[in-house]
C-alpha cells in the first residue's frame, strides 16, 4: 500500500505525547473502503489464516481488546491497519517501502506455492500482534519473532508506540528486519522508502537500548557483502534501501516537503543552493522540530500537496509544467489518516485518543474518539459497501471528489468544516474529561457518550459541509448559463 507515516516522540510533541500517524492509502485505481472499529478478546480468531498467503498460526488464549481499521469488504483478508490496545500500546502497518536487487537476492520475498504458504503482510500485521503486546518493544520483538519464523512476501515498515517510547521497525527481504527507536526530541517522516539511515551495530548486539534486529544480522551483512564497509555504525539506508529515478517523483519528495515544514530554518530547501531538494537520497530520517508539534500539524502535513511551492498541483500561477510533479502527500485515493495519541496529562482511561479521518485529506476532517471503550459510534463503524452519506468515510469521498474539481472556490468551506470539527471535539472531550471526578467508576459510561456526542456533531458538520459543497459544485458546472425563463 502507498502510504505515509509520521512518528511524534513526546519531547517533540506540544504535550508530551507519543503520537504515531499514517495515511492508509489505495493503490493506484483503487478505493478501498475502510471503517473504525473495536476488536473485543471473544471476536478475536484463536487460529489465524491469512486469506492472501494462506500462512497459518496459532494464536494466545488471552487477547486484548484493542481498536482497528479494517477494509469493509473482507474478501482479501482484514487488513486492520492501525489501533490502540486496552494496554495503551499502539501500532500502525503498515508501509510499504523498497529495497535493492543485492537484499531480495541474498533473502527473497517469500512466494506461496501448493506446498508452502506465502508469509505473513500487510493484511495480517495487525491482528497478529497488537492484541498481545505490553509495550512498543514487545512489539517489535513479537513481529521480529513472526519474521523470522513465517518470513514476508513483501517489504514493510512498522511504528509501535507507548508512553514512553516509539519504534520504527523495517523488513529486509524475506525474514530480516532492524527496528530503531525514535529519539524523544525528534519525529520521523516516512514516504515508502527503506528510511532508517545510521543503525548502531554495537548497541543492536549489546545493550539494545536504541537498536534491535534480526539475531543473524551481522553474519547476513558479511556473508552478502550488504555493509559496505561502513563499520560498527551501519548506513542502512544504503545497504537495504533503494535510490532509483522511481524515488524521486514518488517518495523522496514527501519526506522533502514534511521535513521542511518542520524545520523550515534549519536548512535550505529551495533554490540554487538547497541543502536538500526532492530529489535528495541523504534527507534525514528524524530531526528535532523547530517548534513543538501539534495534532493541527501533522493533519496539515499529510494532507498536503505541496502548498507554497511550484509542485502543487491547485496552484494557479507560475510554471505549469511543475504542477503536479510529485505525489501528493494527500493523495485522492487516501482509505484513512490514524493518529494515535497517548496524552501523559489526561487521566486514565482518557489518554488513548485515536484521531481519524477517511478519504483524500486535503478535504475531509480530522476528529478524536476515545479507544478505551468496548464499541464506537456507527456513524464511523458502520461503513457498508453501499455509497450514501449515512456514513463519514463515503460523506468525505462525495465531499472529495466534487470540492476538488471547484477547489479555489470550495476551499474556504472545507476549511470551516475542518475547523468546526476539531474545535468542538475538542471542547466535547474536555468536558467529558472534567465531569470524572474522584473515582473512575462511571469513566467506560462517559467515554462512551463523548463518542457518542462527538459522533453526532461530527455527522451535523459533515452533512452541512457535504450541502455547501453540493451546491457550490452545481452553480460552476459546465453547462450552466445565466438566464432564466419568463
Amino acid at each position: 500500500m502507498s502510504c505515509t507515516t509520521l512518528l511524534v516522540g513526546k519531547n517533540a510533541s506540544y504535550d508530551g505525547s507519543t503520537m504515531i500517524a499514517r495515511n492508509d492509502d489505495s493503490g493506484s485505481g483503487k478505493f478501498t473502503a475502510k471503517k473504525f472499529t473495536v476488536v473485543r478478546p471473544e471476536d478475536q480468531p484463536r487460529h489465524y489464516t491469512s486469506v492472501l498467503s494462506g500462512v497459518e498460526i496459532d494464536l494466545l488464549d488471552e487477547p486484548m481488546r484493542y481498536t482497528c481499521c479494517p477494509n469493509v469488504n473482507m474478501k482479501e483478508g482484514r487488513w486492520a491497519a492501525a489501533g490502540i490496545n486496552e494496554a495503551d500500546v499502539t501500532m500502525t502497518a503498515t508501509e510499504t517501502i523498497t529495497s535493492n536487487e543485492r537484499v531480495l537476492g541474498a533473502d527473497p520475498l517469500v512466494v506461496k506455492t501448493q506446498e508452502h504458504p506465502g508469509g505473513i503482510g500487510e493484511e495480517d500485521i495487525v491482528v497478529l500482534v497488537l492484541p498481545y503486546i505490553h509495550s512498543a518493544r514487545e512489539g517489535v520483538e513479537r513481529l521480529g519473532s513472526l519474521l523470522e519464523t513465517c518470513g514476508t512476501y513483501e517489504m514493510n515498515g512498522i511504528a509501535f508506540a507507548d508512553h514512553d517510547e516509539i519504534w520504527w521497525l523495517e523488513t529486509i527481504g524475506g525474514h530480516h528486519w532492524i527496528a530503531k527507536k525514535v529519539p524523544d526530541d525528534h519525529y520521523v517522516v516516512m514516504p515508502n522508502q527503506f528510511g532508517i539511515d545510521k543503525f548502531d551495530l554495537k548497541d543492536a548486539f549489546g545493550e539494545k537500548k536504541n537498536h534491535l534486529c534480526s539475531p543473524d544480522l551481522i553474519a547476513f551483512l558479511d556473508q552478502y557483502h550488504l555493509a559496505l564497509n561502513d563499520g560498527p555504525v551501519l548506513n542502512a539506508r544504503y545497504a537495504f534501501g533503494s535510490h532509483s529515478d522511481a524515488d524521486h517523483c514518488y517518495n523522496t519528495p514527501r519526506a522533502w516537503y514534511m521535513l521542511r515544514y518542520f524545520n523550515p530554518r534549519t536548512h535550505i530547501w529551495d533554490g540554487p543552493n538547497a541543502e536538500y531538494t526532492p530529489f535528495s537520497d541523504d534527507l534525514p530520517w528524524s530531526m528535532v522540530p523547530e517548534r513543538k508539534i501539534t495534532v493541527e500539524d501533522v493533519k496539515y502535513v499529510l494532507s498536503s500537496h505541496y502548498q507554497g511551492t511550484p509542485y502543487d498541483p491547485y496552484e494557479r500561477h507560475g510554471d505549469a509544467a511543475m504542477r503536479g510533479a510529485f505525489r501528493p502527500i494527500g493523495v485522492n485515493r487516501t482509505s484513512f489518516l490514524s493518529l494515535s495519541q497517548l496524552r501523559p496529562e489526561a487521566r486514565a482511561p482518557f489518554a488513548c485518543v485515536e484521531w481519524i479521518a477517511f478519504g483524500c485529506n486535503a478535504f475531509n476532517a480530522f476528529v478524536p474518539f476515545y479507544t478505551n471503550v468496548d464499541s464506537l459510534p456507527a456513524y464511523v463503524s458502520g461503513t457498508t459497501d453501499r455509497v450514501t452519506s449515512e456514513n463519514f468515510y463515503w460523506a468525505n469521498r462525495m465531499i472529495a471528489a466534487m470540492a476538488d474539481a471547484h477547489f479555489a472556490v470550495c476551499e474556504p468551506d472545507i476549511e470551516r468544516y475542518q475547523m468546526a470539527v476539531a474545535s468542538k471535539a475538542y471542547a466535547i472531550m474536555a468536558k467529558a474529561e472534567r465531569e470524572v471526578k474522584g473515582d473512575l467508576s462511571d469513566a467506560d459510561q462517559v467515554m462512551l457518550q463523548a463518542n457518542e456526542d462527538i459522533a453526532a456533531m461530527l455527522k451535523k458538520e459533515t452533512d452541512d459541509c457535504l450541502a455547501k459543497i453540493l451546491y457550490t459544485s452545481s452553480i460552476h458546472m459546465k453547462n450552466a448559463y445565466a438566464r432564466e425563463d419568463g
